[in-house]
């Protein structure tokens, strides 16, 4: 297909959805229809090593689509929102280069949004005794009181920073009190004619998903992964191991959580997680919707490659 629109901006598909909702098997699908590339924009499976929990795409199984976004971190080393905007930018020109469709898949709304709106973020400076110091603070007294700082400051960045992301909460924090400015988010025109899908399900379908996903996911070694990972360096603290799946299993390892409570935090806490990419979806004026629930995958995926063939 032309990935052109009119000789004019460049386009991408974007396949965006909670988490466990169906996005891979859909964007495979998509992808050799449209002779696309898919470009993960998942923020835990963007670490190398990370791969049962992040329920990350098997080689073998990715049926000859390239899959790109995946394995570009070291767990030991943070990866930011940042990055990713430069790293899958490039990577995008690479594909439209080369005459194919970019596909955006993913539930990481701000990585997504930051790309193809072309955000504007602040270069990440070297840490400093501020940032080590709230970083301190957090870890002794619970980062849930450094949010609520930061709801006074900079609600934005409140509303669009994941509870779990400590990293970036301090860092938005810092940003505010050296400079008394907010983490800027004003984008210049997008450079692409992005067509935005958010595929969904029903809380009750999503729900039964997440807890056959979790028991997979123990089933097929999650706990000797956390165990490799921490015995190859990465420490406890790294920002790869505040993934659901990962933290509630260093816990367990810990002896702080029971086989019962470290499964059912894990489903728990990914309930929760996919109710904030549903929220945070919504505010996506321009993304259409597809319910799993009601829509066949084979229909779903029609419709989206007849909404590429269409314009």
């Amino acid at each position: 297909m032309d990935v052109a629109t009119n000789g004019l901006k460049p386009r991408l598909l974007v396949i965006a959805g909670p988490t466990a909702v169906g996005k891979t098997v859909i964007s495979i699908s998509v992808a050799k229809a449209l002779d696309g590339e898919v470009i993960s924009a998942d923020s835990a499976a963007v670490y190398r090593g990370l791969n049962v929990g992040a329920a990350k795409i098997r080689p073998q199984d990715t049926q000859g689509v390239p899959h790109h976004g995946l394995d570009w971190a070291d767990p030991a080393t943070p990866f930011s929102v940042a990055d990713f905007q430069l790293r899958a930018g490039r990577v995008i020109e690479d594909i439209l280069t080369r005459g194919r469709l970019p596909i955006i898949v993913g539930g990481t709304g701000l990585w997504i949004r930051a790309l193809i709106r072309h955000y504007h973020l602040p270069e990440q400076a070297s840490p400093g005794p501020l940032r080590a110091h709230l970083d301190a603070m957090g870890q002794q007294y619970g980062f849930e009181s450094l949010r609520r700082q930061l709801r006074v400051v900079d609600p934005q960045s409140y509303q669009a920073i994941d509870r779990h992301d400590h990293r970036r909460l301090v860092r938005a924090l810092e940003v505010f009190m050296t400079s008394g400015q907010v983490l800027p988010r004003n984008t210049s025109d997008s450079p692409y004619h992005a067509t935005y899908w958010v595929l969904t399900r029903t809380v009750s379908d999503l729900h039964e998903r997440i807890r056959r996903r979790t028991q997979a996911m123990l089933d097929q070694g999650l706990v000797t992964e956390v165990k490799a990972l921490l015995a190859a360096g990465v420490p406890k603290t790294a920002q790869s191991f505040t993934a659901i799946g990962y933290k509630e299993t260093i816990d367990w390892l810990w002896g702080r959580l029971t086989d019962e409570e470290r499964n059912r935090l894990i489903i728990r806490h990914t309930q929760q997680l996919a109710k904030r990419q549903l929220t945070w979806f919504r505010a996506e004026k321009d993304a259409r919707w597809i319910d799993l629930s009601a829509w066949p995958v084979d229909a779903a995926i029609e419709k989206i490659v007849q909404s590429m063939r269409d314009h």
